[in-house]
This record gives structure tokens, sequence and C-alpha cells, in this order.
């Protein structure tokens, strides 16, 4: 969020600890990260040094306890803050790949994982020597987690795992992805298990970083397990309840997508803000056009009212109250906003939008996934519809 925003907007989410969380950060990105960026989107990676240099910094798995070497900050608030930064500068691809550790992963690990698996991976993984990704998405498969086909049979001391995973985010640098397995195939839902599936492991295999509409720099990889055998050990969770854990943690994700699809929407309008205050036509700056205005001020608007909504899922989420469906609320409404948004404003850069030297280009791109991944937008209306009762 751009500091002209912030002063336009109070929010009462944070405090001054995440207010300095924030000031450092975006000190950070401008240091190590801009510089670079342009160039990490025209590779398709994030070089995996760049974690190494987050963790090195405190930015990754701040909620890890102090005992496996994290700094305890169990406060969803401080991820919104990276988040936020990240897309104030137009990086999305960063956020993304921050989110995920961060986010998504991180929790099934803080929540699941035994003793010995916190003290063997928690260190390099706030280190950014370990990044973790999630194994979830199938080909063929999409949303139905229940239907996925990668197995896991039970031998002797190890699961030996075969199967495939598409679209996986922190695909090519991951050290260790949390994958969904069968392990009892017969059974729809209760058949689930998670198991670190731990890079160098024979058998486990990547194939190419996938070219996308948007977000280039962050690489997005196909999974390949044939024979894998992975140690018992490795199990996350029990056995079986898998199915049952991700839907625990899915609503987190799913706040994480809506607030940065919030985040995005903000620094869009900033940018098209400043460009239509310069940009001549017909002798006068295009945003004094009254058709200008009026679009500008209902999207302004629309971001206010989705920043309060957000904020306030957060304050939910912080006591453990926010719903399955709340969650579902907030992923869909801000992810269609964002892309609402995007076209709008891309509008109004006229034929400079589609360059992409212009970051309201790469913003429009990047954001229509948004409506995709973390469960299609349609999903989530299933899932608010069948909390109202409306199951068919």
């Amino acid at each position: 969020m751009s500091r002209e925003a912030n002063n336009r907007f109070k929010r009462e989410l944070f405090d001054e600890d995440h207010g300095a969380v924030r000031e450092g950060f975006r000190r950070f990105l401008l240091k190590e990260i801009q510089p670079h960026y342009a160039q990490w989107e025209r590779d398709g990676i994030v070089p995996h040094e760049v974690f190494e240099g987050l963790g090195d910094s405190g930015y990754l798995c701040m909620a890890v306890p102090e005992e496996y070497g994290g700094q305890g900050l169990d406060d969803f608030r401080f991820s919104l803050v990276l988040t936020e930064e990240c897309l104030a500068l137009g990086m999305t691809a960063l956020a993304s790949g921050i989110a995920l550790i961060n986010d998504v992963a991180l929790p099934y690990f803080l929540d699941y994982s035994t003793e010995e698996q916190k003290r063997r991976w928690f260190p390099d993984m706030v280190a950014g020597r370990l990044i973790t990704a999630i194994g979830m998405t199938e080909p063929s498969v999409g949303s139905d987690l229940a239907a996925l086909r990668t197995t896991a049979r039970l031998d002797g001391d190890a699961y030996v795992v075969n199967g495939s995973k598409t679209f996986i985010t922190n695909g090519i640098n991951a050290d260790l992805v949390l994958t969904a397995v069968k392990t009892d195939p017969g059974n729809r839902h209760g058949g689930i298990s998670l198991l670190g599936i731990e890079r160098g492991m024979p058998g486990f295999e990547r194939g190419r970083n996938l070219e996308k509409l948007g977000q280039h720099a962050q690489d997005t990889a196909e999974l390949f397990f044939n024979d894998v055998r992975v140690p018992c050990d490795n199990l996350i969770g029990t056995e079986n309840q898998g199915f049952v854990h991700m839907m625990t943690n899915l609503p987190q994700e799913r706040l994480s997508i809506a607030n940065s699809a919030v985040a995005s929407s903000r620094a869009a309008l900033e940018w098209t803000l400043a460009y239509v205050k310069e940009r001549i036509a017909f002798g006068k700056p295009i945003g004094t056009f009254q058709q200008s205005r009026q679009v500008l001020a209902g999207l302004r608007t629309e971001i206010e009212i989705a920043q309060i909504f957000i904020d306030r899922c957060t304050t939910l989420h912080l006591t453990k109250e926010l719903t399955a469906e709340q969650a579902a609320m907030a992923k869909w409404w801000c992810t269609d906003l964002q892309g609402r948004l995007m076209d709008q404003c891309l509008q109004l850069f006229g034929g400079y939008g589609y360059m992409t030297e212009f970051p309201i280009a790469r913003a429009w791109a990047d954001a229509r996934i948004m409506r995709i991944f973390g469960g299609t937008n349609e999903i989530m209306k299933e899932i608010i519809g069948k909390a109202e009762g409306l199951s068919g």
C-alpha cells in the first residue's frame, strides 16, 4: 500500500510492531529485490538464494517457535504486511512464493509435525535453505481434492509413492513438498494422507517450469513420483486424515489470496490515478473527464469495502473464529473485484496499458490466476451455498 493510500484510509488492524516490519521489509525489497526483479521475470524463477536472503533477514516462517530457530511471531498480520509491500511494488510472483511458504505450507508443519520433524525441518525453513511447496493439484482433477490419484502403498518402514502433481507453486525451487496421497484408494475422503517428499529422493522428478500467462518469476512445475520410497517418519499428521487436515488449513490460504487481491488492486489503482493526472487528451488530463472520474470513484469505493471485509475476516481468523464459508466469500469476492479493476485500470492507460513495460499490464496478467487457484471461485460459491443449506 502506498503512503498516500495509507493516509487516506486508516486501518486499525496493525500496531507499531507490524509497522516496523513493514518499513524494514520495504527497504529490503527496494535494495535487494527491485534491481533484479525484471530479470527474474524473464528467467521465469526467483533464485533459491533469494529465499535464503529473506530467511537471513527474518521474513520467512516467522511463526516458528524460538526453540526451533524461529521468532515465535504467530500472528497472521505479519504475513499480510509482507504481501502488501510486495504487491505495492508490483512483485506479484515474489508475493506468491513467500505466501506459499508462510501462509499455506507452514501451518501444516506447525499443526501436524512431530517433534522430530520440527527439529529436522524448521531451522532450515526459517533460514530459507529449505523451501516448501504443497502438492495437491493433479492433472484432470483440479479442485476436487478427494479425487486425487497419487497413491502411497505402505511397504515396511516406508510408503511407496506413485503419481503426479501439476501447477505446483515453488515447484522448481522446493526442497520439501507436502504431498497429498491416497493411502486407502477405496476411500474417497477418508483415505488421504500427507507426506513430506524431499529433494533427492530416488524416483522424485520435476517436469518443466511451466510457461504461464502471468506471475512469470514464480516457478510453477509438474512433479512426478515413480516408486518413491518415503520414510514413515515423513508422514505429516494422521494417516488417512489428510483431507481433514487440508480442510482445516484452507481458510487461511483463501484469506491470504483475498488479501493479495485487495493489495494488488490498491496498487493498480494508485498507478492509474497517477497516470490519469499526467496523461493529456484534448487539452486536459484524462482523469478530469467525467467517465474517468466515475470509474475511479467506483473502484476506490469497492476497494475500501473489500479492505474492511478482509480486515474483519483477519480479526476473526486471529481468534480462530473464521469459518470456511467466510473465507470462501472473501476469496471469490475480492478476486472477482481484482479482475474487474485490473481491466478497467488497464483501459484507462489506453495503448500503453498493453505494454509489458508498464506495471498495469503485468498486474493484469498476474491477476487472472487468482480466480482459479486456492479453489476456483465457482467452488467458493458452492461452499457458501452449502453452508446455507442449499446442497443439491
